[in-house]
């Protein structure tokens, strides 16, 4: 195998075990660490954001004029831009909130929530769950499990694209969704935990979910590296920007000012732009 393919892949697993990250803050931490989850969703997202305008969709436009001509291949790629955008906003109009792994969670907030010390009263207190609970815990599990597979799918595919395509880009892409998945690591283990009693139980979910980044770049691999032509690489570059401006725009920054620090958050977007903006400029 192509060693680009194995090193793309490679980032797409890193990507995703980034959400045992975030089961651990929930365990050691008593208090969520806002200022350092404002900065790191602040940088995801001017990462995502600078790469998207200024490498992926010009590189899409390329690829797609220099196969369909100018004017044909400038209405491909806007269309194939706001078809990612259309895609992942459906998806997360079709999950319920409470499954959404990208609403905003607290340490501290899903501690106190009634229902997971519902839950967390049966099996801390050592007593077998009856199997009203667990048909509750299955269902939970499942919901959640469901959840993140959806949404880091076409994570885990637009990190592989973009890795094939150019691997510096790639790396920088991994990072900002590995530091956007240490949120998703708390929203699947701190509930768990509650459900279970169990650190080690929670821990296994919350790294076995993000295999569903590696998962999509699987898919992605086998289904469309057979049919990958200009045209093919250029809707699916193009579709990975839009993925990821809404991912930016509608989860990672309003999320980042919602945990508390508005400033440290948009500190944080711009470092993310100034640190990729250096990057594509030392590589070129």
């Amino acid at each position: 195998m192509d060693s680009t393919i194995v090193y793309a892949f490679l980032l797409t697993l890193f990507a995703g075990l980034a959400t045992g990250i975030g089961s651990m803050i929930a365990f050691f931490a008593k208090r969520t660490n806002t200022a350092f989850l404002s900065v790191s969703l602040g940088f995801s997202g001017g990462v995502m954001i600078y790469v998207s305008f200024v490498e992926i969709f010009p590189k899409a436009l390329e690829e797609l004029i220099g196969a369909h001509g100018e004017q044909a291949g400038t209405i491909y790629t806007v269309l194939a831009f706001f078809g990612g955008m259309l895609l992942i906003g459906l998806i997360d109009k079709f999950i319920p909130s409470p499954e959404n792994p990208h609403e905003v969670k607290f340490v501290e907030t899903m501690q106190n929530d009634p229902s997971t010390h519902e839950m967390a009263s049966t099996a801390t207190a050592q007593a077998p769950l009856n199997e009203a609970s667990k048909k509750r815990l299955h269902k939970m599990g499942l919901f959640m499990a469901l959840a993140i597979t959806i949404h880091n799918f076409p994570e885990g595919l637009a990190t592989f694209i973009s890795a094939l395509n150019d691997p510096a880009v790639g790396l920088a892409i991994a990072i900002a969704i590995a530091l956007h998945n240490i949120p998703e690591g708390i929203a699947v283990s701190v509930p768990i935990y509650y459900a279970t009693g169990s650190r080690k139980k929670a821990l296994k979910y919350s790294f076995l979910s993000g295999l569903a980044e590696p998962a999509g770049a699987i898919v992605g691999f086998l289904i469309l590296m057979p049919f990958l032509s200009d045209t093919v690489f250029g809707l699916l570059f193009a579709a990975v920007g839009g993925i990821m401006v809404f991912i930016s725009l509608d989860e990672l920054l309003p999320a980042a000012r919602e945990y508390g620090r508005a400033h440290h958050a948009v500190y944080g977007m711009v470092a993310g732009m100034m640190v990729m903006a250096a990057s594509l400029v030392l590589l070129m």
